[in-house]
């Protein structure tokens, strides 16, 4: 009985040494295979991310790195842009001249709920374009707010506050120059509103913004003060 407790013993010891030695290379294949594939998928989201902006400035139009070039938007900004966490600006330049920003934005009143968009606003306060980054719209209806659905997104390009004045910033089917799409309203009217809400926000803190991004410490510290006082 002895002996059979002894090599049963033995028969559990080995099994369990095996099992430790397995779990041990599973471990080290697992962490070889992260660290393999880690700064490929860091770059791969790098990438990603810097085709949307390069969609509303080309590689053509500027000489700085867009997606590092960036500044925080101030706390009290947040929800005018619909955001519910703190973002940044990223500033495009050219030759040393500020020349626009890009900026994230979010319209929460979608017919499926918040409509991710990303806004190019030239210097002067027009905009570069807009795209859809994220949205849960109806198929065949609300999602023509992407670009590669249909073309809509592109009758922002080029305009401003004063172009339309700001009382048609809505569809025309409420008295704006926007059109809606056929069976669908609330999508376009969301991003129409949520496009001003963005050019709103640069009429009333753009000199701030071109100043900051201009590399003025000074400035940078009054736009710390201002944080918390909405104009």
């Amino acid at each position: 009985m002895s002996s059979t407790n002894s090599g049963l013993g033995r028969s559990i010891g080995f099994n369990s040494l095996l099992l430790g030695v397995f779990a041990l290379v599973t471990s080290l294949l697992l962490a070889s295979t992260y660290l393999n594939t880690r700064d490929r998928i860091a770059e791969a989201e790098r990438l990603s991310a810097q085709s949307g902006l390069l969609e509303l400035y080309p590689a053509t139009s500027h000489d700085n790195d867009l997606l590092d070039d960036v500044l925080p938007i101030p706390d009290s900004y947040l929800k005018t842009l619909g955001l519910r966490q703190p973002a940044d600006i990223h500033i495009v330049r050219k030759a040393g001249e500020v020349i626009g920003f890009i900026l994230p934005a979010v319209a929460p009143d979608g017919y499926s709920g918040d409509i991710d968009l990303t806004i190019g606003i030239n210097a002067d306060g027009t905009l570069a374009g807009v795209r859809v980054t994220r949205h849960r719209e109806t198929p065949g209806l609300g999602d023509k707010i992407e670009l590669r659905k249909h073309p809509w997104i592109l009758s922002f390009d080029g305009l401003g506050l004063g172009n339309p004045p700001r009382d048609q910033w809505t569809v025309t089917k409420h008295g704006g120059i926007f059109d809606q799409f056929t069976g669908a309203t609330i999508t376009p009217r969301a991003v129409v509103h949520k496009v001003r809400d963005a050019l709103l926000f640069y009429s009333e803190y753009g000199d701030q913004l071109l100043t900051a991004a201009s590399g003025d410490g000074a400035a940078d510290d009054n736009l710390a003060r201002d944080e918390g006082e909405q104009p």
